[in-house]
């Protein structure tokens, strides 16, 4: 079975850091998560800098960045004015966003969900004219930290509106990590009856501890393709004690071990996890990272005996 991963570290992992990353630093542990067999890598956020300073230089990143053949780097997309800062640097995708809860589309861009839908179609459109391929997140699918559980008929409404617009993939976010298998299980076989497992992908958070636990759920009700991010790094700023994202080390980790292919380097993937957490300065939570770190400072210390 072939699985596709898409890595969110580069965007959806830092946007909730504190401290600014070194551009330098960004555009190099983009180009290591590519060197490790990546293919699709959210490379950046084209959002106003006041919302997220992590991420004012998203120009400065994506130009940098030396291109692999094969790989696709996106960026996150707001409206018409990000789209075009986007085709300026390059890229031949872009994802736009909305929430299936009221309460949260409201705190996180400040519009209705009658209001935001407009603006998708909008960026949509002009993407497609641009020959821009166009992905669409679904946030709070599984549930929202302000209204709890979300009807699944907020999520079909706006799939099939998405799909309308020609959005060629919906990735269907647990944003606040609260899903659990049979959820997952009962929504991903709807929504893949509505659009077909081909048009859809999972984000999962681990919150609770059940994130691989739903990618596993996810991959027997049919889907294949999983957004994660390098370390674990993530969260929400609009999800209070929102965890970070499956750490993209434990997915494949996993996967292999499934005899899945990912066409990805564990090796190489580690590496990258190591380079992220020197340059934060903290220990991400990637279970497999520890490990790894755990058993070369074991066998450091062998060594000196």
């Amino acid at each position: 079975m072939e699985v596709k991963i898409v890595e969110v570290g580069p965007r959806d992992g830092l946007q909730n850091e504190k401290e600014i990353l070194p551009t330098q630093a960004k555009i190099a542990l983009v180009e290591k998560l590519a060197k490790a067999g990546l293919k699709r890598i959210e490379a950046s956020s084209f959002v106003s800098p006041r919302w997220i300073p992590q991420l004012a230089d998203a120009e400065e990143v994506l130009r940098g960045i030396q291109r692999r053949e094969g790989v696709v780097y996106t960026a996150l997309v707001p409206n018409l004015r990000g789209l075009e800062r986007a085709r300026e640097c390059g890229l031949e995708e872009v994802a736009v966003f909305i929430s299936a809860s009221q309460t949260h589309n409201q705190k996180n861009i400040n519009k209705l969900i009658e209001e935001t839908l407009p603006v998708l179609r909008e960026v949509a459109a002009q993407a497609r004219a641009n020959g821009m391929r166009v992905r669409g997140y679904i946030s709070t699918v599984f549930g929202c930290p302000y209204e709890g559980r979300v009807p699944l008929e907020n999520t079909r409404r706006i799939a099939g509106e998405m799909l309308e617009m020609g959005v060629f993939e919906i990735s269907l976010g647990d944003t606040i990590g609260v899903a659990t298998p049979k959820q997952v299980v009962e929504v991903c076989e709807v929504l893949i009856r509505d659009a077909g497992a081909e048009k859809l992908a999972a984000h999962f958070h681990d919150t609770r501890g059940t994130g691989l636990a739903n990618v596993l759920a996810a991959l027997q009700a049919g889907i294949r393709t999983f957004d994660s991010s390098i370390g674990g790094l993530g969260g929400c700023p609009y999800a209070p004690g929102a965890a970070g994202n499956i750490a993209t080390e434990d997915l494949v980790y996993m996967l292999h071990g499934m005899d899945c292919a990912t066409g990805i380097d564990l090796a190489l993937l580690l590496e990258a996890g190591m380079y992220a957490q020197e340059q934060l300065g903290r220990e991400l939570p990637s279970k497999l990272l520890k490990a790894h770190l755990a058993e070369k400072r074991s066998g450091r210390e062998k060594g000196g005996c």
